[in-house]
Order: C-alpha cells, then sequence, then structure tokens
C-alpha cells in the first residue's frame, strides 16, 4: 500500500474524532464514563433516593436529612468531580496507544522579486497564490513499558479517587446524623426545660402558700423564686443552642442556616435490640483492610509504584511508526530569467523512527528519584490512614459500649429522679418537707432529664460512629434509627 492510501485511511479516521470532539462527552470510544457514579451520592444510595427535593418536611427524619446532604454537600460533589478528572486521565493514558494524525494547510500570497545588475533580461518579477497541504502520522509501536506504566498509574488513581469518594460519603453521612443528633437533643432539652420551669414554678408557688400561712420564713420564698428565675435564664440559653443545631443542620443539608425545621422527637424508651459480638481487635483488623480511606492510600501507593516505571522509561528508546504525505502548487521555474510555469507537486513516505535519549541533562536520573520519593510518602500516609482507623475504631467502640450502659442507667436515675421529686413535692406541700430538700430534687430531676435525652441521641450516633469508623455505613444503617 502507497504512503498515500495509508495517510488517506488514516485521516479518514481522525475526521470522526474531530468532529466529535465539539462534544467531549459525545465520544467516549475507552468507556470511562462507566467509572464515574451517575451522582454525587450514588455509590452510598444506590436506588434508595433520587435526590430531588423540595421543601423540607414536618418533621423532618434522619434519612432525609442524611440524603440532602449526600446530595448537596461540595465535599460530596468535588470528590465526585476528581472521578471524573480521573477517568478523563485514563483515557488520555489508553490514548496514547493509538496513532495521531496531524493536518496542516498553508494558503499563501508569494511575491517573487529577482533584479540582475547590468543584466535586466535574467531578472524576474513574479506573485501567484500558493498551497500546501500535508498529513503527518506517527505511531508508538515500543516504548519499553512507559504507555503501560502511566495507564496502570492512572488506574490506580482513578480507584484511589473511587475508594476516596466512599470515604467522604462515609463522613459526611456520620457528620450529618452528629449535627441532626446534636439539634434533636437540644430541642428536647427545650421540652425538658418547660417541665423544669413548671416545676420550679410549682414549688415558688408552694413556698409562698407556706408564708402566707406562717409555716416557713420569708426566706423560702425567696430560694424558691431564685431557682424559678435560674430555670428561666437557662430555658432562654438553650433556646439560642436549639438555633444554634438546628442552623448548623440546615448548613449541612446545603440550606440556608434560617431555614425552619421541625425534628422528629426522641423515644425515649427506646433500648438496644443489638450488641457487637466481634471483639474490638477482629473490628480494628477488618477496618484496617476494608476501610475506603485505606482502600485509597492503597491505591496511590500502586500509582507511585507505577510512576517510578513510568519515569524510568523516558530514558529508554521508543520506536515509532511514521508518515507523510504533502502537495502543493507551488510554480517553478527552469533557470535564471526564464518565466515562472505552474505546477504541482506531492510527496510521500513511511517508515520508522527510533529516537533514543543520550543525554537530557540528568533530568530522567532526578524524574527516578522523584517518583521513589513520592512512593515513600505514599507508604507513610497508607500506614497513617490504617492506624488512624484502628484508632477510630477503638475510640467509637469504647464510646457505644459506654453509652450502652448509660442508656440503662440513665432510664433508672430519671425514674428515682422523678419518684424523689414527687415525694419531696408531697412532703413539702404537707408541711413535712424542707425548702432545701424540694429544691435539691428539682435539680437532680432536671439533670436527670437531660442525661436522658443525652444518652439515648448519643447512643443512637454511636451505633452509626462505629459503622462509619468500620468504614460500612450504608443507608440500611439508618432502618433503625
Amino acid at each position: 500500500m502507497s504512503a498515500r492510501a495509508i495517510l488517506l485511511a488514516a485521516s479518514l479516521v481522525g475526521l470522526g474524532a474531530t468532529i466529535a470532539a465539539g462534544d467531549s462527552r459525545a465520544v467516549d470510544l475507552f468507556h470511562t464514563q462507566r467509572a464515574i457514579p451517575a451522582a454525587a451520592a450514588s455509590p452510598i444510595l444506590a436506588g434508595h433516593a433520587i435526590c430531588s427535593f423540595g421543601a423540607p418536611s414536618n418533621p423532618l427524619t434522619l434519612r432525609e436529612a442524611v440524603e440532602r446532604a449526600l446530595c448537596t454537600g461540595p465535599d460530596t460533589r468535588d470528590a465526585w468531580t476528581i472521578i471524573e478528572e480521573r477517568a478523563a486521565a485514563v483515557g488520555v493514558s489508553k490514548a496514547a496507544y493509538l496513532p495521531t494524525l496531524t493536518a496542516t494547510g498553508q494558503l499563501v500570497h508569494d511575491d517573487s522579486v529577482t533584479n540582475v545588475r547590468d543584466h535586466a533580461s535574467l531578472s524576474s518579477n513574479y506573485s501567484t497564490i500558493v498551497q500546501s497541504d500535508s498529513l503527518q502520522l506517527g505511531w508508538v509501536l515500543y516504548d519499553f513499558g512507559g504507555r503501560r506504566a502511566a495507564l496502570k498509574n492512572a488506574k490506580a488513581l482513578l480507584s484511589a479517587a473511587q475508594a476516596n469518594e466512599d470515604a467522604v460519603l462515609q463522613q459526611t453521612f456520620s457528620d450529618t446524623a452528629k449535627a441532626y443528633y446534636s439539634a434533636q437533643a437540644a430541642m428536647e432539652q427545650l421540652v425538658a426545660d418547660a417541665a423544669i420551669v413548671a416545676d420550679a414554678r410549682d414549688s415558688s408557688i408552694a413556698a409562698q402558700e407556706r408564708i402566707t400561712r406562717g409555716a416557713a420564713p420569708s426566706t423560702e420564698g425567696y430560694q424558691a423564686l431564685t431557682a424559678y428565675e435560674q430555670a428561666l435564664v437557662t430555658q432562654t440559653k438553650d433556646r439560642g443552642l436549639a438555633a444554634a443545631a438546628l442552623g448548623t443542620l440546615a448548613n449541612a443539608m446545603g440550606l440556608s442556616p434560617d431555614t425552619a425545621l421541625t425534628l422528629e422527637s426522641v423515644d425515649q424508651n427506646r433500648l438496644p435490640n443489638k450488641g457487637f459480638t466481634d471483639t474490638v481487635a477482629a473490628l480494628m483488623q477488618h477496618a484496617e483492610r476494608t476501610h475506603p480511606a485505606v482502600l485509597a492510600a492503597e491505591k496511590e501507593l500502586e500509582a507511585s509504584q507505577a510512576a517510578i516505571v513510568q519515569a524510568k522509561a523516558q530514558g529508554r528508546p521508543t520506536v515509532k511508526l511514521v508518515g507523510d504525505y504533502s502537495r502543493n502548487n507551488e510554480p517553478v521555474q527552469l533557470g535564471l530569467g526564464l518565466p515562472h510555469y505552474p505546477a504541482t507537486g506531492h510527496d510521500g513516505y513511511v517508515g520508522f523512527q527510533v529516537s533514543i535519549p543520550l543525554f537530557s541533562g540528568f533530568a530522567t536520573h532526578y524524574q527516578v528519584r522523584q517518583a521513589q520519593a513520592q512512593l515513600d510518602q505514599q507508604s507513610v500516609a497508607l500506614d497513617k490512614a490504617r492506624q488512624q482507623v484502628a484508632l477510630q475504631v477503638w475510640t467509637s467502640y469504647q464510646t457505644l459500649q459506654t453509652d450502652t450502659q448509660n442508656l440503662y442507667a440513665s432510664l433508672r436515675l430519671q425514674e428515682v429522679a422523678t419518684q424523689a421529686w414527687e415525694s419531696a413535692q408531697r412532703r413539702y406541700k404537707s408541711g413535712i418537707g424542707t425548702i432545701l430538700e424540694l429544691l435539691s430534687t428539682q435539680t437532680a430531676l432536671a439533670q436527670a432529664r437531660q442525661m436522658r435525652v443525652e444518652a439515648i441521641t448519643g447512643w443512637r450516633y454511636d451505633r452509626l460512629a462505629l459503622a462509619s469508623a468500620l468504614g460500612q455505613l450504608g443507608w440500611d444503617d439508618l432502618s433503625d434509627q
């Protein structure tokens, strides 16, 4: 086959790609789009949600709060765009295995003037339009593993980005749940504050009745009134904390902090229905192998290993198939003083080109050293990721165990504190008890109510936090929340 025929066939292949280049997503010869999730939250939401929202539900559920955060959070969208970028990088690495074709066209106005001194007959003045076209073909056939290493590097970085997205989704899930439970606890504290204010008001009224009857000194009235005013101050402070907690939750969901939100009430009769049977050591070992953050670090390490091979290949020979076909209509002149004649010409060749790097100023040497240093950095990053994951599992496990016990203890504490308060109230109204006894049991009941709400919301979050530390937090974990 002639050089012209080869280049013509290659030009037809390149023409379609050139036309399609107007839309970067129109053609995906290497199917890189398959590696990109349909949406930022797709890996964790799967088919459970569609990321389509109106106004927040009333009441807002934890499930909806998490879905909104996963779909609209900047961190999750950033992780998703990184996957897009690295999927495209895989396509670039695969494209290195295909030939390149370059077309060049030139249209010029050529003025040619020749003046021969003392021989005017040999002088000439000629003007014409010259057109020239050419096609250049280049195809790397062998490069001692450079392209293979580049492709391996790109694929490893893509896998790292996918694992990193999983880790970001898990962290966003956990952070949103924490914000939800914090806001829920703050709202429940307002309910408890209302009861505390009512109890303090009753105590103040009871004290005034005893003072009126002459059964108690006026100091008891002041003590009861002081406790009532303190309850009002605490209630005002907790309202501000609740508003801040709701604003934090709204912000996590991609809403304005001043968005009005109503949350589900806390089920205070909820008790643990299952526990973790695995030892904490087994859980830590499992997380060190399977946590998305660890998997991302492992893939980054694999990419660094490929980068070393790629750097070394840059200092080795390259075998390339080359070709060129050109044509032009430049006029010809048979001799000095003779006229120019219109003409056309063409030229073409196909062959092999061997490029051997002889000296690059030691650049390749330092590139290899740089790649080796990056490999060492990634090795340290992997060890750090494993240690961090193990620590998170350990602390989450211990916190869950402690809060599970506190869940039962807080229930008993609230029951006892309620009984003590009711007893002290009866004793005081009957004239047997003292104001100090009444106020002491009143304070103890207020603290017990607060501890009960914190124990419930803390325990529910701790379960999700441990699942997140294990790298196994998923949509189904909300089913029993």
